[in-house]
């Protein structure tokens, strides 16, 4: 269930990221860049993210706090990001929080933090994956699991390893 709930939320953010100026009318040609490269890139990760939290939740385990804490961050940015992503209206790149603001400035800031907070975003929804396969892992054998004597072969000693 808490995969399917990731995995909806992505989707929808990956649609904010992408298409959400045009529910303000600002919605320009830059929306046919933005579609393919950012909403599906992100929806894709989202659905992968959520897919190895349902192994981990198959396999009887839970999902670490690491997953939600980077996923909880990842979604603050990429709401930041929609907000502050421009497009191109007429001849002149509009955001929608340089619409809200209407000055030149308050265009430029958004332009300088639109690529920060996208950058942001994927980085700590990456994150998050890694962390959500390392939780669907088996544990790793330890060093005396691995060199038990019960076969009767050897000392049950590592072996040198220059010898």
């Amino acid at each position: 269930m808490k995969s399917l709930v990731v995995t909806l939320v992505g989707v929808v953010l990956a649609t904010w990221m992408s298409l959400g100026r045009w529910l303000f009318g600002i919605g320009g040609d830059l929306t046919w860049w933005y579609v393919p490269a950012i909403g599906l890139t992100y929806a894709v990760l989202s659905w992968w993210i959520g897919h190895r939290m349902a192994i981990t939740q198959r396999r009887g385990r839970r999902t670490g706090r690491a997953v939600w804490v980077a996923l909880i961050l990842s979604w603050v940015c990429a709401i930041g990001f929609g907000f502050t992503v421009p497009d191109r209206v007429g001849d002149e790149l509009i955001s929608i929080v340089s619409l809200a603001a209407g000055s030149a400035f308050s265009t430029e800031m958004s332009i300088a933090l639109c690529n920060p907070l996208g950058i942001v975003s994927f980085t700590l929804a990456f994150i998050a994956l890694g962390f959500a396969i390392a939780n669907g892992r088996d544990p790793r054998p330890e060093e005396d699991e691995l060199f038990d004597t019960d076969s009767g072969e050897g000392s049950g000693m590592v072996p040198h390893p220059l010898a």
